[in-house]
């Protein structure tokens, strides 16, 4: 009897060549929408075992709303038109929770760097710019949770705001660009300064003059002469503005306030990116 014939030789490239046709793995920007997808669920889940977190964050939006918002509406001392001064605060309440959520979210960068996570994820084919905006807009879900919470408050008090599906769906929009800026400057300034200290510190340090420096409390008009052109160079304003007009429908340009957003989310993310060799180097 002959011997069977030998079954032919499969060189490595050509095996690596078939495994790639059948199982093609994903890389660069392609894995941004899964690694988007990933991170967020990942903040849900969090969210999810510690729930006390939503609640202690609800506590300073309603100290502004109940306590400050009704307090300057009694005494007309703002001028807001024909506006109540409640309803002309909420959307800046809106944006200031959202921007606390998201800037001090580069000490979890930092921590997973110390953890060596953050190793593992630059070795990975997802570009760091990918890898960056992923971050960012995963830390957008516990800033659109907020943006709810704050939205619950504004009925229980009588704001009047919209209800209207697909302006709260803009909202959402706004808000998630704007709360990506923000985790993109709390990454690059974890890239800078290295530690968690550090970075609480001048987290600390900017968030106040970059909400008071908005027209979240009052309009540009009534600040003084020095202070309205920081104002309108502050991405915190375009973003209270796109939150107002959808909201209240105040006469502003959601438009250009969402170009500014994502012009400035996208410098973020590159100026992140850059910086996130450094970090995890650190």
């Amino acid at each position: 009897m002959s011997a069977a014939p030998a079954p032919p030789r499969i060189t490595s490239a050509e095996g690596s060549a078939l495994l790639a046709s059948a199982h093609p793995v994903r890389t660069g920007w392609s894995v941004l929408p899964w690694r988007m997808v990933a991170l967020c669920i990942v903040e849900l889940q969090k969210i999810r075992h510690d729930r006390s977190e939503i609640y202690s964050r609800a506590i300073q939006p309603l100290l502004w709303l109940a306590v400050y918002g009704e307090t300057f509406t009694k005494i007309h001392a703002i001028p807001t038109g024909k506006t109540p001064y409640l309803d002309y605060l909420a959307p800046g309440i809106i944006a200031q929770s959202a921007m606390f959520v998201a800037i001090f979210y580069g000490i979890q960068i930092i921590w997973e760097r110390d953890a060596g996570v953050l190793t593992k994820l630059m070795v990975t084919p997802t570009p760091r710019a990918a890898l960056v905006a992923a971050k960012a807009f995963a830390s957008s879900t516990k800033a659109v949770i907020q943006a709810v919470v704050v939205l619950i408050m504004t009925a229980l008090l009588g704001v009047g705001v919209t209800w209207n599906p697909l302006k709260l769906l803009g909202v959402f929009v706004i808000v998630v660009f704007g709360s990506g800026f923000f985790a993109c400057l709390s990454m690059s300034i974890a890239g800078v300064v290295l530690t968690r200290d550090r970075l609480m510190g001048i987290g600390q340090a900017i968030t106040m003059p970059l909400f008071f420096t908005s027209s979240a409390l009052y309009p540009i008009s009534v600040m003084p002469g020095w202070l309205q052109p920081i104002s309108r160079v502050n991405p915190l304003t375009y973003e209270v503005d796109g939150l107002r007009s959808l909201l209240i429908g105040t006469s502003t340009d959601p438009p250009l306030d969402l170009g500014v957003l994502l012009g400035s989310t996208i410098l973020g993310v590159v100026v992140a990116s850059m910086l996130l060799p450094r970090l995890a180097k650190g």
